[in-house]
């Protein structure tokens, strides 16, 4: 059985699929290349200290957000690199941001 109808001369396609995508989050709009920095220092971290211990740090909002002014700093001051990781300053940036966010919202849950 065909999907399609003639109707007034014109062929018109009958049970046409529908989504609706409005309101919903874009993520195709995050830049893979983004996504990239953070799971490379994530990954960097999880190999060091283990997979998720951020989440177990003691004043961990406090040091997180410590740990992203210096990695911003070192960059906004020419550094590229961070000398421990070899990793961009800017994901680990990015990376503190997120633990920032997960702290945010645990306590605002």
């Amino acid at each position: 059985m065909n999907n399609y109808t003639v109707v007034n001369q014109e062929t018109k396609k009958v049970n046409e699929g529908k989504k609706s995508d409005s309101g919903k989050l874009r993520y195709d709009l995050v830049l893979p290349e983004f996504e990239d920095l953070i799971a490379a220092a994530l990954t960097f971290g999880a190999n060091t200290y283990g997979a998720n211990t951020w989440q177990n740090i003691e004043d961990a909002p406090e040091r997180y957000y410590a740990a992203l002014r210096r990695h911003i700093s070192a960059w906004r001051k020419g550094e590229k690199t961070d000398s421990e990781s070899g990793l961009s300053h800017l994901a680990h940036a990015a990376s503190n941001l997120m633990f920032l966010a997960y702290f945010d919202k645990q306590e605002n849950a």
